[in-house]
């Protein structure tokens, strides 16, 4: 159950309370900033390496390459105020070629151009230190073991420290610039093929998006993270997870990442399709809101609408994140932005069950306030907006709400009847998303080694929907179970998530941007009371025979080369309706314990589902998905008997006087 205050948890369970429901929409996804980019430049220049940075004085300083048969000329330029009105079209050139790569970064008035030299392999750098105005001499920082460069990138500590970040043939090097001293490069710990990119943006440690191709030829994009001692060791290196994968054998690559964290980390890069109606298109994604960069948790990423071989960087400064590539300029709004429609509310339905959550609200809209939403100052208001339902009541102290439930914005429609009219909303939360979600290639856990449990795998399919797994209550076998799981293209979400489920006790409802975990256990207490303090309106209380009473679990013992297995038994069950059998077959399963342990689980939600009904009581503000509580009404002979809620509807009517819950039940 949600947090309340005492004083709003004092007024719901009033006779007379006074209902009060906060609705409000904003312009975001899953908790995230949705950017809406607005392109400002468009230019002719050709498409080849590039970079962006963006100086403490708010300016823009972009730096590009020519083609090679133009010498690779490096260029650059600063923009003082970026704008819609600024022209983006004046370059500087610096005098330089043979540019094979080139990176740029900056730190409050200073800011550092890189570029690797294609004839003589020299790492070079200029540097200004008041905004970008003015540049001072080529200094040669090092030299690359060979030309075949492909990656180049740089970042500043907030100390003044700073890194550069090559990628040379199959080795990524790393060189760092300490209190005015440039160290020795040295090499990553990593086995691959070629890279073909990389990019970096400091936060605690160095955090890396790097493409290429593994030792088997596959192409890959992945996280990395070179540690400064935030959530990896001083000059250690993490693993290397993968954000997307092609088969060697296939037409589909990746290269040039950009990476930057204005709000949450958010990373471009570039597929390359070169079978038929070849294309060279970036992409762009965001890791889930709260989860830290070497979790590796990533929205599935989403196609940029642009051609482009060498991607877009990605800056940011003040309200304001910025893409750009050699012949465009794009902005968008970093903050969010809310619409109020509370006054508005005419009634609202909020529905939640075990794999479904949606939300219906009427508006009013007789003064024509609501006639064109998503333009002008309803822009917030358009599918795909965030809306947050917040129940409450009028306390001692003013309107106070429970918070934390959102939906995200799929239908509207305009009613016109009678001298009346309404604009009806219809939003779902993250099952939605989860139903709709598609596997874009090939994952595979566990196929050698033991390197994801189920909660892992759980945790990174959910992040592909933007939605971050977080933990109420927990069984051990969700995080000691490591099965050999794969699913390919074109395998819904809803599926994944059923079937790793099916592998566990484990339960998880939708709340908010988060997908919280639960472990039923029958010894859960009580978090809330029906019946005495909190009138029961009306109620129905259904007990039946359980759906399943043994289940015959099949595995194997790899180690001794024999089959096993495993019945559990519900015998006060099977002695009244003989037995109901589930048969499971899965190869994972190496020990009789884990049998022992999936037929517990399959046996725990048949007793959960074999009790049923509802009560009908005025909103409570906190409920969740899985509480238990205990109900008293006399007249079905249930005193403080525990339940577990397992659905649940919320109704606002305020005309007719109703702000009422339906809880359905389930057994403990």
């Amino acid at each position: 159950m949600r947090n309340l205050t005492s004083t709003l948890l004092t007024a719901q369970k009033q006779p007379s309370a006074l209902p009060f429901l906060k609705i409000e929409a904003s312009n975001k996804i899953a908790g995230v900033v949705r950017y809406d980019w607005t392109r400002l430049y468009t230019g002719a220049e050709d498409d080849s390496f590039h970079g962006m940075a963006m100086p403490g004085d708010g300016s823009m300083v972009r730096v590009r390459t020519t083609p090679p048969a133009d010498s690779r000329k490096l260029y650059r330029q600063r923009v003082v105020d970026p704008g819609p009105a600024s022209d983006f079209s004046q370059w500087t050139y610096t005098n330089q070629y043979n540019a094979a790569v080139v990176a740029c970064a900056a730190l409050d008035a200073e800011v550092s151009i890189f570029w690797i030299d294609s004839a003589t392999r020299k790492i070079q750098r200029i540097v200004s230190t008041d905004y970008g105005a003015t540049w001072g001499s080529p200094e040669t920082v090092d030299y690359s073991p060979s030309t075949s460069i492909f990656g180049l990138t740089a970042a500043y500590k907030p100390n003044g420290d700073l890194a550069i970040f090559f990628a040379d043939q199959a080795n990524l090097y790393v060189k760092k610039h300490l209190s005015g001293q440039w160290q020795s490069k040295s090499a990553w710990d990593k086995t691959t093929g070629n890279l073909s990119g990389v990019t970096v943006v400091y936060d605690a440690d160095w955090n890396l998006l790097v493409t290429g191709q593994d030792t088997s030829g596959n192409f890959k994009l992945w996280s990395l993270v070179y540690g400064d001692g935030g959530d990896v060791a001083a000059g250690s290196w993490s693993a290397l997870p993968e954000l997307a994968s092609a088969p060697s054998d296939g037409e589909f690559e990746y290269c040039r990442p950009f990476l930057a964290k204005p709000d949450v980390y958010r990373g471009c890069f570039v597929e390359k399709f070169t079978g038929t109606d070849a294309y060279d298109r970036p992409f762009w994604s965001h890791s889930v809101l709260g989860a830290g960069f070497v979790a590796n948790l990533w929205r599935e990423p989403v196609p940029f609408n642009l051609s482009s071989a060498y991607g877009l960087a990605i800056a940011h400064y003040g309200n304001y994140s910025w893409l750009s590539s050699p012949a465009g300029v794009w902005r968008a709004v970093l903050t969010v932005q809310s619409l109020d429609l509370t006054a508005d509310v005419l009634a609202a339905r909020q529905e939640t069950e075990e794999t479904l959550g949606k939300l219906t609200v009427e508006l009013n809209n007789d003064e024509g306030q609501y006639a064109s939403p998503g333009q002008g100052s309803l822009s917030v208001l358009d599918t795909g907006c965030q809306l947050d339902f917040s129940p409450g009541y009028r306390t001692v102290v003013g309107d106070e709400v429970s918070a934390g439930l959102t939906f995200s914005l799929e239908a509207g429609e305009h009613t016109s009847s009678g001298g009346s009219a309404r604009l009806i909303l219809h939003a779902r939360d993250g099952w939605g998303a989860i139903a709709d979600w598609k596997a874009r290639h090939q994952f595979r856990w566990n196929k050698d080694s033991d390197q994801a449990s189920v909660k892992d795998i759980l945790a990174f399919v959910l992040a592909r929907l933007g939605l971050q797994l977080t933990v109420k209550s927990q069984s051990s076998v969700i995080t000691d179970y490591y099965p050999d799981f794969t699913f390919g293209p074109g395998i819904t979400g809803e599926t994944v998530i059923r079937k790793l489920l099916s592998f566990v006790p484990d339960v998880l409802f939708i709340e908010g941007n988060q997908a919280c975990l639960v472990n039923p256990l029958s010894s859960d207490s009580s978090v809330y009371s029906y019946g005495a303090g909190h009138q029961v309106l009306e109620g129905r209380y259904r007990w039946g025979a359980w759906g399943i009473n043994r289940v015959q679990v099949a595995g194997y013992d790899t180690g001794g080369d024999e089959v096993i297995i495993a019945d559990s038994f519900a015998w006060d069950e099977i002695d009244k309706l003989y037995d109901r059998l589930r048969q499971i077959e899965d190869l994972n399963i190496g020990t009789v314990a884990e049998a022992q342990q999936r037929g517990a689980a399959h046996l725990r939600g048949a007793e959960i589902a074999s009790v049923g009904g509802h009560i009908l009581v005025p909103v409570n503000c906190g409920q969740q998905m899985y509480d238990v509580i205990d109900i008293t009404d006399s007249r079905a002979g249930l005193g403080a008997e525990k339940k577990r809620v397992v659905g649940l509807v919320t109704v606002y009517r305020p005309r007719r006087g109703e702000y009422r819950q339906w809880l359905r039940l389930g057994a403990v």
